[in-house]
């Protein structure tokens, strides 16, 4: 299973970006996982962001992001967005998505989830 992060850059406060998560493996389906998004900056712990439920008929949000940030799936694609607005610059950080095959609800620690993408890095200068 492999997950590819992208979509980060640079941007004022106030700005937005969407973050893309394209998911690809051999017999991989997207419907099969649970998918979440990461984030962790210089010297904090990661942290979780937002999850979305297999069909995504359920999402959770970090406090921190909730109004802001909206994330979505499209399973046809195999590919998980996370649109970032209102965009703050204590929301830079490396963003991850990641997925669960497990679980039935969307867990916030990451321990619970099986596979990781690379990283995408997002800079929100004031």
């Amino acid at each position: 299973v492999q997950l590819q992060a992208s979509g980060g850059g640079t941007v004022q406060a106030g700005g937005s970006l969407r973050l893309s998560c394209v998911t690809s493996g051999r017999s991989f389906s997207l419907s099969g996982y649970i998918m979440g998004w990461f984030r962790q900056a210089p010297g904090k712990e990661r942290e979780f962001v937002a999850g979305i439920t297999r069909s995504g008929g359920n999402r959770r949000w970090a406090d921190s992001v909730k109004g802001r940030f909206t994330i979505s799936r499209d399973n046809a694609k195999n590919t998980v967005y996370l649109q970032m607005n209102s965009l703050k610059p204590e929301d830079t950080a490396v963003y991850y998505c990641a997925a669960d095959a497990d679980s039935d609800y969307v867990p916030q620690t990451a321990r619970h989830y099986d596979y990781w993408g690379q990283g995408t890095l997002v800079t929100v200068s004031s």
